[in-house]
């Protein structure tokens, strides 16, 4: 079927429609589509798995730990705290000041509308049914429009998702950039994008006519700091987590995966290294064979990733890997030792299996180094020093901070996930999705007291000193009503 402009418009017109007869506000119908939707990932994850697969060659532990049990974790949290979110927050008798005396106040969860969701293609099932998930959990009718680029997944979502929801709130809308610019063209009470920040400058410019509020979720140079741990253990522990952060999730094509590691000149040779032996044990001796990594998406990230290596000076920094396989969009899991800082392989995301060595003298020296750049989505690193924790944490600034570890940050539900400045803004996961999709409405109970009005001139200069000293004190609301001390007249 033909998407349009005309199509476009009756299917959101459709969508509000739906969503102002109220069906969606009920803690019955979130708490029905969070359990269907339990249902479509645990019936079809065979399918998942395979779409995934055509896509971008994920192995099924791989589509399993990144995006099928992620989605299942996710839903099955929502679907236990819903109920508690939905709540109406009623404020404490201490929360509202005398000045209003006698009064109440409550914060009540209302649902945005009608939702546009853009899913990217790197986790094309998660990342197009986790932002689903909180805008379930908040009672919206939800638009999806997974990528085009990984066509499978996009295909799987389309055909699957109507036979488990409700297909009046949630709709699946497939296409190209075309179709992506028709949708900006509709008016969203919600945008939610993930991809490329210069994507998400078309979206914001779309969502700004509209006076549409946006939550951005990018990427940028994400990096790791490795400290000189002195247990041997401990750096082994530090290097195999920096492996599983690089190459672990979609071969590098993560927004959160590690772009880059910062350590110090005396131990660099030591961590490239191990560097080696920990790829060769994870990946074999020929990654491509082992099928347990991802390739490259297409052909045009191929080519982008290929040009990055054939700068000479970029090639000269080369230390293990660097051999690519066309046929296949294969690249080989390469590390580079301190490449050109001004090279492209610097100065962009790269997004994909290569993965550089920064030295500095003194691991202090990271923080300005990171600094220097726009903020990452997350910095991740590995020490023992308490000082250089409290350091990362107050001198620099990022989505998120992971120490000790890489991207299990974005698994824990309880934590918001975002990211700042160029990294893109607004949060998710849990209850921050419920929240990133509903609005709070501020409610105020007042009484119809009975009040006496003075009109007398000489009342006037008496108001005026009362109402100073009433908002001085913050506590006179009971004589301001029986004195009338509120009208102006």
């Amino acid at each position: 079927m033909e998407i349009n402009g005309e199509f476009l418009e009756e299917s959101v017109r459709e969508l509000r429609q739906y969503f102002r007869s109220g069906s969606t506000r009920s803690v019955t119908w979130r708490k029905n589509q969070l359990t269907a939707l339990l249902d479509l990932v645990h019936k079809n994850e065979d399918a998942i798995s395979e779409s995934l697969y055509q896509d971008l060659g994920k192995h099924p532990v791989e589509a399993f730990r990144d995006e099928i049990g992620a989605i299942g974790k996710s839903a099955t949290y929502s679907l236990s705290c819903v109920e508690k979110w939905m709540a109406t927050l009623a404020m404490k008798k201490s929360d509202i000041p005398l000045l209003f005396f006698p009064a109440k106040g409550e914060v009540l969860a209302e649902p945005l509308g009608v939702v546009l969701i853009f899913s990217s293609w790197n986790f094309p099932i998660m990342l197009a049914l986790d932002p689903l998930i909180g805008a379930i959990a908040a009672g919206n009718v939800v638009v999806i429009k997974p990528s085009e680029q990984a066509p499978a997944c996009s295909s799987f979502l389309a055909n699957t998702i109507p036979r488990y929801l409700d297909s009046n709130a949630i709709r699946v809308i497939e296409g190209g950039a075309a179709v992506s610019q028709q949708l900006l063209l509709q008016k969203w009470d919600k945008i939610f994008f993930t991809g490329s920040p210069r994507v998400a400058r078309f979206v914001m410019s779309a969502a700004a006519k509209n006076l549409t509020p946006v939550t951005l979720e990018l990427g940028g140079k994400c990096p790791a700091i490795l400290d000189s741990l002195t247990n041997p253990s401990d750096f082994k522990l530090a290097v195999k987590r920096i492996v599983g952060g690089k190459w672990g999730p979609c071969s590098g094509q993560a927004c959160i995966g590690i772009d880059y590691v910062l350590v110090e000149e005396k131990v660099s040779s030591h961590l490239v290294e191990l560097l080696k032996k920990i790829v060769r044990r994870f990946y074999g001796d020929n990654p491509l064979e082992s099928k347990v990594i991802s390739r490259i998406v297409n052909k045009q990230n191929f080519t982008r990733l290929c040009n990055l290596l054939k700068d000479p000076l970029v090639a000269a920094s080369i230390v293990h890997g660097g051999s690519v396989e066309e046929k296949h969009l294969f690249i080989e899991p390469t590390i580079l030792l301190d490449p050109p800082l001004d090279a492209d392989v610097m100065t962009e995301e790269i997004f994909g299996p290569l993965l550089p060595i920064i030295t500095v003298n003194k691991i202090g020296e990271s923080i300005e180094f990171i600094n220097s750049r726009p903020k990452p989505l997350a910095i991740y690193a590995f020490t023992k020093d308490e000082t250089l924790k409290r350091r990362i944490l107050t001198e620099t600034s990022s989505g998120s901070v992971t120490f000790n570890d890489t991207m299990v940050q974005f698994l824990c539900d309880t934590l918001p996930f975002g990211g700042v400045g160029q990294s893109g803004f607004g949060r998710y996961h849990g209850k921050y999705s419920f929240d990133t999709f509903s609005h709070e409405k501020a409610v105020m109970h007042r009484s119809l007291c009975l009040e006496i009005e003075p009109r007398y001139p000489p009342w006037s200069k008496f108001k005026l000193e009362f109402l100073r000293l009433a908002y001085k004190l913050n506590y006179f609301g009971l004589l301001l009503h029986i004195l009338g001390l509120k009208r102006y007249k």
